[in-house]
């Protein structure tokens, strides 16, 4: 971690997961404020479509933003949203958040959905929206870089589900696999327990582990030509050796 010494992968999935209570939070703000912003936008604007449109395409954002945060639908996030999946930090989560908190703000400009237009409360729910949104996508950012731990490969999304252990719940990196002596190195405060007293972890040649599921062992060969062996079963085939070349028959000689 390149601006703490010390490894904050512990206190790290405290701080992460009170962060993203209050990514929740937040985003549900801004989905009743989108949808309060929406009603009263038919009832006074003139030209209400478009900005009913932009209404709904933040509170839909902020609601795929949301379940982000959440233990569902992980495989299809993984699959086809990779930057908001675990492998990846809360850049992208922090930076469409700050989009939303600047949008959220921008549209208190508009009498409809002015202070007099949406009354006290609701406005009060539309600014405070938009602020802890904006807030909280740059604590975001902030927290992705902090609290990932860059020569393990962890990410800041990792720290938080798993804490102090990540290293070890996770797979390790193609560029520790595949290092030229063959070997992983592990930090000691990387460790799940202190008292290993080596540091290394053997690895076979080529850099891939033993127990590694990727190795392909072929099956027995069932269609083999027995006329191939045929030439090995034949006596004629063997030669007698000549004797008389042999140390033991050769009792004169010097060599």
């Amino acid at each position: 971690m390149p601006f703490f010494k010390k490894p904050l992968a512990g206190p790290g999935f405290v701080i992460l997961n009170v962060i993203r209570a209050m990514n929740i939070v937040s985003l549900i703000a801004v989905i009743v404020a989108s949808f309060s912003m929406l009603v009263k936008t038919f009832i006074v604007s003139k030209f209400f479509f478009f900005d009913a449109v932009s209404h709904v395409i933040t509170a839909f954002l902020s609601m795929f933003l949301l379940l982000t945060e959440t233990p569902l639908f992980r495989s299809y996030f993984a699959r086809n949203w990779p930057l908001l999946s675990p492998t990846h930090g809360f850049v992208t989560l922090g930076i469409l958040m700050s989009i939303l908190g600047v949008s959220v703000l921008g549209n208190l400009n508009k009498e409809a959905t002015s202070q007099a237009s949406l009354g006290t409360s609701y406005w009060r729910i539309v600014i405070a929206s938009g602020i802890l949104v904006l807030i909280m996508g740059v604590a975001n950012i902030f927290a992705s870089y902090i609290f990932r731990i860059k020569k393990m490969g962890v990410t800041a999304r990792q720290v938080r589900a798993y804490g102090a252990v990540a290293a070890q719940k996770l797979p390790l990196p193609v560029s520790m696999l595949n290092s030229p002596s063959g070997s992983v190195r592990v930090d000691a405060k990387h460790r799940p327990f202190g008292l290993v007293r080596s540091d290394t972890v053997p690895a076979s040649a080529g850099g891939m582990r033993m127990n590694d599921p990727r190795r392909n062992i072929s099956a027995p060969m069932n269609n083999v030509n027995p006329d191939q062996f045929v030439r090995f079963d034949s006596e004629e085939t063997v030669v007698k050796p000549d004797l008389a070349h042999h140390p033991a028959m050769m009792h004169g000689e010097r060599f």
